[in-house]
């Protein structure tokens, strides 16, 4: 199936430059985090306890980091009728030490080959409110992807004509808790259209 006066006046430019140069060094530097096509960080147990924070608002519990973050992907239970994969429940857990907060939806691309630098993203349609949701260390959460089905046997076909396409694997961004690379613990990722449906990170696993 296919599927980023002289010593005075010297002394003088030397304090206000000093003064520019504290300035400049209090400024706030550029925003690190990775473009939607950018490097995918593996999602793989963190090496160091502390997470890399992001404070929320309020003082709360800091923005998960991708370090922090181990995914795995496996089909869902429910999922449209057909032979391709239908739909996705990918699941996050917290491998840090610390408590952090995951919010909002993902942006996924398909790997081509499997290989991140070869990524398609997907057009994404979101559904349902984004929440924040904390999650503590060895706890989890979860967003399900819904694709737009193949349907019939052997390579099977896609309703709007197009052909079906198989990717080995899915790069899954969440909003600054970075890219993750998941395959799917059964078969690989067959889908119509290069199109999905995303829910909000949610708390409650999707079945």
């Amino acid at each position: 199936m296919r599927y980023v006066n002289g010593m005075r006046g010297s002394a003088m430019v030397v304090l206000v430059a000093s003064a520019a140069l504290a300035v400049a060094g209090c400024q706030p530097g550029e925003d690190g985090a990775d473009s939607a096509d950018g490097g995918v960080s593996p999602s793989a147990p963190a090496t160091s306890a502390p997470v890399s924070a992001t404070p929320a608002p309020g003082g709360s519990a800091p923005t998960c980091s991708a370090g922090s973050l181990k995914a795995t992907a496996r089909q869902a239970a429910v999922r449209p009728a057909g032979t391709g994969t239908g739909a996705a429940v990918v699941e996050f857990t917290n491998v840090s030490a610390q408590t952090c907060v995951l919010k909002g939806h993902p942006t996924v691309a398909g790997a081509g080959n499997g290989s991140p630098e070869m990524n398609v993203p997907l057009t994404v349609k979101p559904t349902g409110a984004a929440t924040s949701v904390k999650v503590s260390p060895g706890g989890k959460a979860w967003v399900k992807l819904t694709f737009v089905q193949v349907q019939g046997e052997a390579d099977g076909y896609c309703v709007s004509g197009s052909a079906p396409v198989l990717y080995p694997t899915m790069v899954v961004r969440l909003p600054g808790s970075g890219a993750h690379q998941v395959a799917l613990d059964d078969g690989q990722f067959a889908e119509c259209d290069d199109t999905v449906t995303v829910t909000a990170v949610a708390a409650v696993q999707p079945s």
